[in-house]
């Protein structure tokens, strides 16, 4: 398997992460969870996936100068 196949296989796992913790997230504010540290600590995970999406994606698309 090449480095090209694996990161576009870790950058669709985070992809889905993301999503997942989106979705969880959305669910416990609509449900009123009081939890307000919980639903804190999902976000700051969300943004660690993005921040670690937005590298891969840097990594792998190679700036053009037009």
């Amino acid at each position: 398997m090449n480095d090209d196949q694996q990161d576009h296989e870790h950058l669709h796992a985070l992809r889905a992460e993301h999503r997942r913790l989106d979705a969880e997230i959305d669910a416990l504010v609509a449900a009123g969870v009081t939890d307000q540290l919980e639903v804190a600590r999902l976000k700051r995970r969300k943004l660690r996936i993005k921040d670690e999406i937005q590298v891969i994606v840097d990594l792998t698309v190679p700036d053009i100068i037009a």
